[in-house]
Formats: structure tokens, C-alpha cells, sequence
């Protein structure tokens, strides 16, 4: 088991949205120390948060705040971006910018911190995916995220022999900043936050944090007209 009581956890764009949820939810759980990136560290607005610049595409970045951060045993993996691409009508620069930040920034970032975190004793990984890691909406962000779990899948496996767990976070649209423009049921973000450190704690593989992400996640063994009502017809 996990504890994050007196952990030290790296939580990746943790100035807004679920990630200042997660920031403020491992505080209230007794983490020792958080350290919060943003691109400008000025917007982490916890006071007990240790504030650090990163940017997950560059890998002198991240670099930079793993030698700053050689205590941490819990990474979460949470900044990510959702433009809007379109595969047919997108530039292939804006697509690649999606999977630049949604795919290989998490990969970036857990390969700097697996040696930290297993100097340090072991400890655990959590990368936030999405619905839509299993939905296809049409665009690099729903590809993006499902690239990211089956990343997150081989990195279990790969690092349980070093005393690292992983889980893997899903989740469908939350009362966020990127969903502003989002007509429909949201979750708090609050809530999302609970329920990933609920996973965390008890070594979760996955967390479904919501019912349209436990709806996904069992029609994938299924018709896929059933998950796409536009081929049924």
C-alpha cells in the first residue's frame, strides 16, 4: 500500500483544475511535500506548495526539476492539453503538438523521476487519462490519451519489480477551465482529485471515477455499434 501521509509528491499542472484539486487533497492527507509545476510557477496558488516551472516537452525542463526535486516518492502525472484537432482538417504540427504534451511529456516526466523515486524506497506513479481514452472524439486528444494508457500499462509492469506502482486515472468531463465551453454533466474537480488519491493508497491499477468512464471501459468488450451510434444506423 501506498501511504501519502509524509509522502513527497510531484503533482505535473498542479496550478489549476484536478491538479490544484490534487495539490490541496494530498495536503489535507498529510503529505510531507508537494511540489507543484506549472509553466509559470507563480499561478500555484497552495501556500504550503513548493512551486516549480516546467515544461513537459522540453526534456531540459524536466530534468532540471528532477534535480530539484530528488526527494519525491509519488509522481502524478496531470498536465495535459485538449485543443480541438481534427485529423482530417488539423495541421499535422498541431496534432503533434497534442501527443507532444499528452503523450510524451508524461514519459518524459516518469523517466526522470523512476530513479529518484526508487533511491527512494519505491513508491507509486499516477497518470490522469481520460474517457476518451477508450471514445474516440475525433482528434489527437482522444488518440493522445489512449496512446497514454497503454503507456501507463507497460510502465506497470516495467517498474514492478522496482517498487513502483502505477495507476492509471479516468475520468469524463470535470468543472474545469478546459471544459468551460462544455455543455453537460460535470464532475468536480474536487471529487476526481479523492477518488485518484483513493487509488493511489490502495494500489488501484485503474480509477473510474465516474459512470460514464465505468460505461466506457465495459463497452469495450462489446459491438462497437454500440459504442458508436453513428455506425449503427
Amino acid at each position: 500500500m501506498t501511504a501519502i501521509k509524509g509522502s513527497v509528491v510531484l503533482v505535473t499542472g498542479g496550478s489549476r483544475g484536478v491538479g490544484k484539486a490534487l495539490v490541496e487533497g494530498l495536503y489535507a492527507r498529510g503529505a510531507g511535500k508537494v511540489y507543484a509545476t506549472a509553466r509559470d510557477p507563480r499561478t500555484v496558488a497552495h501556500p504550503d506548495a513548493v512551486p516549480l516551472a516546467l515544461e513537459v516537452t522540453d526534456p531540459a525542463s524536466v530534468a532540471a526539476v528532477a534535480e530539484q526535486a530528488q526527494d519525491v516518492t509519488v509522481l502524478i502525472n496531470n498536465a495535459g492539453v485538449a485543443t480541438g484537432t481534427r485529423f482530417l482538417t488539423s495541421s499535422l504540427d498541431e496534432i503533434r503538438h497534442e501527443f507532444e504534451i499528452n503523450f510524451y511529456g508524461p514519459l518524459l516526466v516518469a523517466r526522470a523521476f523512476v530513479p529518484v523515486i526508487e533511491r527512494n524506497g519505491g513508491g507509486h506513479i499516477l497518470n490522469v487519462h481520460s474517457v476518451l481514452s477508450w471514445f474516440a472524439e475525433g482528434g489527437a486528444y482522444s488518440a493522445s490519451k489512449s496512446a497514454l494508457w497503454s503507456q501507463t500499462n507497460s510502465l506497470r509492469l516495467a517498474l514492478q519489480s522496482r517498487g513502483i506502482g502505477v495507476t492509471g486515472l479516468h475520468m469524463g468531463y470535470v468543472d474545469t477551465d478546459m471544459t468551460a465551453g462544455v455543455d453537460g454533466p460535470k464532475a468536480k474537480a474536487e471529487d476526481i482529485a479523492a477518488a485518484a488519491l483513493d487509488g493511489i493508497e490502495s494500489d488501484a491499477y485503474e480509477v473510474l471515477a465516474d459512470d460514464i468512464t465505468r460505461w466506457a471501459k465495459g463497452a469495450l468488450s462489446g459491438d462497437l455499434a454500440a459504442m458508436y451510434q453513428q455506425l449503427a444506423g
